[in-house]
């Protein structure tokens, strides 16, 4: 899997959105709010090729979190992120 180029993580007013860039993004009803463990993975994965077991490792890495929780969280957000055309 790999998350779509054209897409930056910002911070506005404290919450961290992906906001598009260029002009193949450029329709600006697609920002996307972040959680800040959703935020994580995306600025560790970003211009990787990765698979979701690299996703659960990042968190149980970086969050107590038991592997099989993980796994189920980053099998939901990774079905999101394609669905949104964020990762491929």
């Amino acid at each position: 899997m790999q998350l779509k180029d054209g897409f930056g993580l910002r911070d506005v007013c404290g919450e961290k959105v992906l906001v598009p860039e260029g002009l193949e993004n450029i329709d600006y009803s697609r920002i996307i709010n972040l959680n800040e463990t959703a935020a994580y993975l995306w600025e560790n994965l970003v211009g990787k090729e990765f698979e979701i077991e690299d996703m659960v490792d990042l968190l149980c890495k970086e969050y107590d979190v038991p592997a099989d929780v993980a796994l189920n969280d980053c099998n939901a957000l990774a079905k999101k992120w394609i669905e949104a055309g964020l990762a491929k």
